[in-house]
Formats: structure tokens, C-alpha cells, sequence
């Protein structure tokens, strides 16, 4: 089944009563499906997540309701808040791997919707009718077993939105109180935090089979003067990435593999786990190019969380003037206090 969906709004927070409002937790969206012992985690693609997150079933099957649908988030939380770099490292091929990291960076599974009790399907049902449910299914529930807080208070989910960037969120998701869940509908509203920095490009990678320009990769310079790979943007039609490519060309230059060795967290490109061995090749400019783009948050390694928005060219901008100190930061939050406890 697919999960419910949101639509980002370019309006801030929606108001009136028909709405509720929760945090939106960065992590991997997740349905939980319980029939007695048997516990399934499923991603929002439909990918089997079980394997990777052992330390969440024992909890699961702990709940009263021995049949159950669940719709929520598992998250990693680190020293610093939600640590989204070390929730990737979890989708590990190596079973002795996995045992490990369950240990070593445990996760935990927010709740947010209850979409099946026993043999009821409560998809039909208004959020608020669910809501109540899913309250009384998780009381007393305890870590790594968690019931996302909500408001029907504009002025909160305001508040929420400031406070909890803190601690790693991205920002408040509003939903319909009255509504029914309508599986892969984007019928909800997130608000998500968007900044611009100006970055230089420092190379551009091919699409999978080569033909054309598939993303402008970016760069910013840290104190040193040292310029680190942060990101990519591919908010590009047709004609602008053709474009693009002659732009480019005559900047083409090789890649310095020996300062990329000597720091391999700063390279572009590289197999992810997430990418099944799609081709990662690109090219690498010399960084004399700057240009806008939005974006929502920096993690911790330095990496833009998510592909960032092209807005414009900055030939007025210096390259080296392009630095990690344009960044903003939140004041640190932590995120157990979104719970109400220590």
C-alpha cells in the first residue's frame, strides 16, 4: 500500500480549524504491519526495511493489538538531534553489520496514524477518529516505540516550526482533522524550511546513460579556504541542460584525484546504497561559476540533506567569497523534550 502524501506549500503554515498540526521528522518513512509474530517494516517505495531495524520488533509485538497497520517515521537520533547520515549507514548487506549498528545507533519508530486494528480498516475514518485510536493503542508505550505529538493550534505549529529545527526537523506537516487517509494522495501540507546560499560549481554529472548533463555539482569554501563537494542541483529542462554542457566545456579540467584521495569525504560521485549501481561519472569545471540555490538544511557532514533548487547565476560573487558561513544555524533543541521527557 502507499503511504498518504504531502504537498509542499510556498504559503507558510495553513490556518483555520479544520486543521492539525505535527512535526515532520527526518527519517525514513515507514508502514509497520503486525499479524501476531509476524512484524513487516515497509518503505514508502515498498521496500522490505525489516532486516535493517531488528531492535523495532520486539516493540511492535509488545503492543496490545496483535493485527495492526502502522504509518510513521524511523529515526536515528545522535548527539546533535536527528542524525540522518548515521539512519542511512542502518541499510547495511551485511547481517553482522546490522546487529551492530542496532546497538551502536539505535533507531526508533514515531507514530503517527493507525490504518488497520485487528480486522478494521480505519482508513475511512477522519484523522481526528484515528487519532484517538492510535492514542489508546500506544499508552504507556516506551522507547523505541514513540506517539508523535500534534496541535490544532496555529500559534503552536508556529512555534514548533522555530524550535524544532533544532533539533534536526524539517519543519511541520498540517493535516485535514476531518479527513479520511487516501493512500498516495498528497492531501496534507508540509512547511519546510528554505534558505539560499550561493555555491560554486565545481563539476556536473552525466545522466545514467551518458547523453546529456544530469546535475551541476556544488561546492563551498570552509575557513582554510579548502572547497568541499556540499551537493547538486537538476532543476533543468531539456534545453538548459544542453545549454549547460557548452557553458561547461571550455571550464572542463581534470579531476585532482590526489586531493580527493587525501580527502575522500569531500568527492563527488561515488556508489551510494541507494543507488544501485547507477553510474555516478562526472566532470569536473575549474570553480570559477557561482550560482543561487534554495535549500533546506546542512547536515552534519556537511552534505546539503536534499537536492537543492536553482534559482539563479551569480556573476557578481567572487568563487572564494562562497563560504560554509553563510549557513544558518538553529539553536540546538533536543529531541526528546518534542516528547515531553528528558
Amino acid at each position: 500500500m502507499e503511504p498518504m502524501l504531502s504537498a509542499i506549500s510556498d504559503s507558510g503554515i495553513p490556518k483555520g480549524d479544520g486543521w492539525e498540526y505535527e512535526p515532520k521528522w527526518d527519517g525514513f518513512r515507514t508502514l509497520v504491519y503486525r499479524d501476531g509474530d509476524s512484524v513487516e517494516l515497509m518503505s514508502r517505495g515498498g521496500r522490505p526495511m525489516t532486516r535493517y531495524f531488528p531492535e523495532l520488533l520486539p516493540a511492535v509485538r509488545a503492543l496490545p493489538q496483535p493485527k495492526l497497520v502502522l504509518d510513521g517515521e524511523v529515526i536515528v537520533v545522535g548527539a546533535n538531534g536527528l542524525d540522518f547520515g548515521a539512519l542511512q549507514q542502518r541499510v547495511h548487506p551485511a547481517e553482522s553489520r546490522v546487529r551492530m549498528l542496532s546497538e551502536a545507533t539505535p533507531a526508533w519508530f514515531v507514530a503517527f496514524d493507525l490504518l488497520a486494528e485487528g480486522n478494521e480498516d480505519l482508513r475511512k475514518l477522519t484523522l481526528g477518529e484515528r487519532r484517538k485510536r492510535l492514542e489508546k493503542l500506544l499508552k504507556g508505550v516506551k522507547r523505541p516505540l514513540f506517539l508523535t505529538p500534534y496541535t490544532r493550534d496555529p500559534k503552536k505549529a508556529d512555534e514548533w516550526f522555530e524550535k524544532f529545527e533544532g533539533a534536526g526537523l524539517d519543519g511541520v506537516i498540517a493535516k485535514s482533522w476531518d479527513g479520511p487517509y487516501v493512500p498516495g494522495k498528497r492531501f496534507w501540507v508540509k512547511i519546510k524550511h528554505q534558505r539560499t546560499a550561493d555555491c560554486v560549481v565545481i563539476g556536473w554529472r552525466k545522466t545514467s546513460d551518458g547523453s546529456t548533463l544530469g546535475a551541476l555539482l556544488l561546492g563551498l569554501y570552509d575557513k582554510k579556504g579548502v572547497l568541499h563537494y556540499v551537493g547538486h542541483t537538476s532543476s533543468f529542462n531539456a534545453a538548459e541542460r544542453k545549454e549547460l554542457v557548452a557553458r561547461l566545456k571550455p571550464l572542463q579540467t581534470e579531476i585532482p584525484e590526489e586531493e580527493w584521495r587525501a580527502n575522500p569525504g569531500r568527492m563527488p560521485g561515488g556508489l551510494s546504497r541507494w543507488s544501485r549501481g547507477k553510474d555516478t561519472e562526472w566532470v569536473a569545471v575549474r570553480p570559477e561559476l557561482v550560482c543561487e540555490v534554495t535549500y533546506d538544511k546542512l547536515e552534519a557532514g556537511e552534505r546539503f540533506r536534499h537536492a537543492t533548487g536553482f534559482l539563479r547565476w551569480r556573476t557578481d560573487k567572487p568563487p572564494k567569497k562562497c563560504g560554509f558561513d553563510q549557513i544558518a544555524s538553529a539553536a540546538s533543541f533536543d529531541v526528546r523534550g518534542i516528547f515531553g521527557s528528558k
